[in-house]
């Protein structure tokens, strides 16, 4: 067959589905005239919590502030630490030292690639004799796949850790019957335009079940204004969502369920295919993956030459993520835990992306798998 025009995410199918719709949401925004906090972010805000089922959601400017927000609720500072992944977008540890607080980095689990639960207790002995106090850990859904939160939950418990979940990649996901927002003390996303539920520039959102958190978050992310904006009861920051791209987000969130039953189709057609020729993404029992990512991994010493391969036959794909952030220039002073982070640093070699989105039809998939498998045929026999 030709080769077809490939996207690694098409939003412009999506655009396409909701186009007419959108037209007219983002032009009435733009007549009302309120663009800051307009009433559609309101809005948002409340359907946002009603789809994951929480209590309190607050639309914000990005998903690195919806981390960082939580983290100036709760006075995280200098001599605190934060337990969270290494393999992650430089987003999940930036806050902590925003704050002048410390990161502790801690491994993954390889079939999830998500926190390992067993690596939290190495995260307390590492706290301690660096005279840390831990505050927090920070779990990340990666790939679209909430972590296990099971375990993690009851660690927080026991040891009176706040938990936050990092849900950027994971938001409409579902964990053992809870969707990734309503867990956590808090949940954070992003709507970074190629998230599952992107925006048209800038945005993100945090959840809490947390009355009194939810109060300080709305001032601190409104300039820690008071009554009013004229009466500022805290140091806060500029984290306000705008109106058009919550009227965005709201035409979106209409079809975001229907997306991701289609991100399920797309996701089992790439396993059956190419289960018997790479490692294809492990889903936990229970849980249901938005695929931001459909990720697979082979051996690193053939990586490069797959993805030459599959560029010179038009398909695009992408390595989340090629350095862990412990070892990465700005956290290398950080500390690691227990021997080193093992599993990260070697599946950072083994990793790529195929493209992934709703709209991906059958025959151009079919194309990618069979480009994907003649790839991975002919390094094996280089090799």
């Amino acid at each position: 067959m030709a080769t077809p025009k490939i996207q690694f995410i098409d939003l412009a199918a999506q655009r396409r589905h909701i186009g007419p719709a959108m037209d007219e949401a983002i032009l009435a925004a733009v007549h009302s005239g309120a663009y800051i906090l307009g009433p559609p972010v309101k809005e948002l805000e409340q359907k946002l919590a009603a789809f994951c089922g929480a209590k309190h959601g607050i639309a914000c400017a990005n998903g690195t502030d919806a981390i960082a927000l939580p983290l100036m609720a709760l006075g995280i500072r200098p001599g605190d630490a934060v337990i969270c992944p290494s393999f992650t977008f430089a987003a999940t540890a930036e806050v902590v030292a925003w704050l002048g607080a410390t990161p502790i980095f801690v491994d993954i689990d390889e079939t999830t690639y998500n926190l390992d639960p067993r690596t939290l207790g190495l995260a307390m002995t590492t706290a301690a004799k660096n005279n840390l106090k831990v505050r927090a850990v920070i779990a990340v859904d990666l790939f679209g796949q909430p972590a296990d939160y099971d375990p993690i939950e009851e660690f927080c418990r026991n040891e009176k850790l706040v938990l936050i979940a990092d849900s950027a990649q994971g938001f409409g996901g579902t964990y053992k019957g809870r969707v990734a927002g309503s867990i956590g003390d808090f949940a954070t996303t992003s709507f970074f335009p190629a998230k599952p539920l992107g925006c048209y520039g800038d945005g993100g959102a945090l959840f809490t079940p947390h009355d009194e958190h939810q109060e300080v978050i709305r001032s601190l992310h409104f300039h820690g204004k008071g009554e009013d904006k004229y009466d500022n009861v805290r140091i806060g920051v500029n984290s306000r969502l705008d109106t058009i791209q919550a009227a965005v987000l709201l035409k979106k969130l209409e079809v975001f369920a229907e997306e991701i039953d289609k991100r399920q189709l797309v996701a089992a057609r790439y396993n059956d295919a190419l289960k018997d020729v790479a490692v294809v993404p492990h889903v936990m029992d229970g849980c249901v993956s938005t695929w931001a990512q459909y990720v697979i991994r082979v051996d690193a010493g053939r990586r490069a030459r797959v993805l030459d391969e599959l560029k010179a036959k038009g398909v695009p794909t992408a390595i989340y993520y090629p350095k862990p952030l412990h070892q990465q220039t700005a956290y290398k002073r950080f500390p690691t835990t227990g021997n080193g982070l093992p599993v990260s640093d070697r599946i950072c070699h083994e990793v790529m992306a195929l493209p992934m989105h709703p709209y991906l039809d059958e025959a151009t998939q079919g194309y990618i798998i069979e480009a994907t498998r003649e790839a991975l045929a002919s390094t094996a026999r280089a090799a």
